[in-house]
């Protein structure tokens, strides 16, 4: 179990499919989850070397495609229709993705590979873990017919219930309901689910942007109002903050403090300087001025603390971000229409 203290008040950031049989869950308690599995190994997360990590999983996946969108730090889709070698079945694309993500790595990845992005993103989830699962045009209505509408990417609790309520319960259903009963039921969430029912999706792979935020937070091990602490905090997370922003070549002009309190409220307050800050203590002094006189510090019990700059452009525009040197590549952008499925979703 990976995740904050089981004797604390941390929560589970993953778990194993092994520990996950215990019905342990993301952002669940990691107290909760130490009572349902006592046995099990819980680890602290180590975000430096998932990103690391990351950086090497999405320069393999830029060998086959400029085109490659980074959903987050282990998923990710690609539009393969024009490939930079020039192979043009999908599903050998992402078998050689899989197989090298693992040469290189030693980790397994399961992929998808579809007409589309709702069909791929659905396809890569569909044989976890290490899977390959293919949707050719001429299987859509089929794959989709019993696949549970929870299943649709955007369709949380409430949606569903909803749609319990009007006996919709699979894509199938789904798919059987006129698209302007759903209008008329759910607003524009209801052409979108009559889309998603027919397989239908016409979003494109957006090619990965360099963020615009960096951050770094704590959780404290207990609620506080103890204001020179938490400037002591904000003097460390200020620093962090500085010195990964010099390294990547890259910084914002405006500090952005993230405060929540004991009750879960959370705010943020931020203030934009005239110029980029030139050292850890002009971040500090601000985020400082922020907690005493923006926040309720001192009088309501904070459980949680942030430190961030935004608006991130690089110090040289002419440097290429970190990570393109690995591999120098040329290609072609331009899309035809795919006759087989052309793209992949990795996970």
């Amino acid at each position: 179990i990976v995740g904050g203290d089981p004797y604390g008040r941390g929560v589970v950031s993953t778990a194993s499919y092994e520990a996950r049989a215990f019905g342990i869950r993301s952002a669940m308690p990691a107290s909760h989850a130490c009572r349902l599995c006592p046995q099990a190994t819980f680890l602290r997360p180590d975000f430096e070397k998932y990103e690391a990590v990351s950086r090497t999983v999405m320069s393999i996946l830029k060998q086959h495609t400029p085109l490659v969108e980074a959903v987050s730090l282990d998923e990710a889709y690609l539009d393969v229709t024009h490939h930079r070698l020039g192979i043009e079945d999908p599903v050998m694309i992402a078998s050689l993705i899989k197989q090298t993500i693992y040469a290189v790595t030693k980790l397994t990845a399961s992929a998808g590979v579809a007409p589309n992005l709702f069909l791929a993103k659905i396809a890569s989830d569909f044989q976890k873990p290490n899977g390959l699962t293919v949707i050719h045009p001429k299987e859509v209505q089929n794959f989709l017919k019993d696949l549970p509408v929870r299943k649709i990417p955007g369709v949380g609790p409430v949606t569903e219930k909803a749609l319990a309520e009007l006996r919709i319960f699979t894509c199938g259903d789904l798919a059987d309901v006129p698209a302007n009963v759903l209008q008329a039921k759910f607003g524009k969430t209801g052409l979108f689910l009559a889309e998603r029912a027919q397989g239908i999706d016409m979003s494109e792979v957006q090619p990965e942007t360099e963020p615009k935020q960096y951050s770094t937070e704590e959780t404290f091990a207990k609620d506080s109002t103890d204001i020179p602490w938490m400037k002591s905090k904000l003097k460390g997370f200020a620093e962090n903050v500085f010195s990964a922003l010099k390294e990547s070549g890259r910084m914002g002009r405006t500090v952005v403090l993230k405060v929540k309190y004991h009750d879960f409220e959370l705010i943020t307050r931020s203030h934009t300087l005239s110029h980029r800050p030139l050292d850890a203590d002009e971040i500090y002094n601000v985020a400082s001025h922020l907690l005493e006189t923006k926040t309720l510090a001192g009088t309501k019990p904070i459980r949680l603390i942030g430190l961030g700059i935004s608006g991130l452009d690089r110090l040289d525009p002419g440097l290429k971000p970190a990570g393109d040197d690995l591999f120098d590549w040329t290609g072609c952008r331009e899309c035809q229409g795919p006759k087989e499925p052309g793209f992949v979703s990795i996970m």
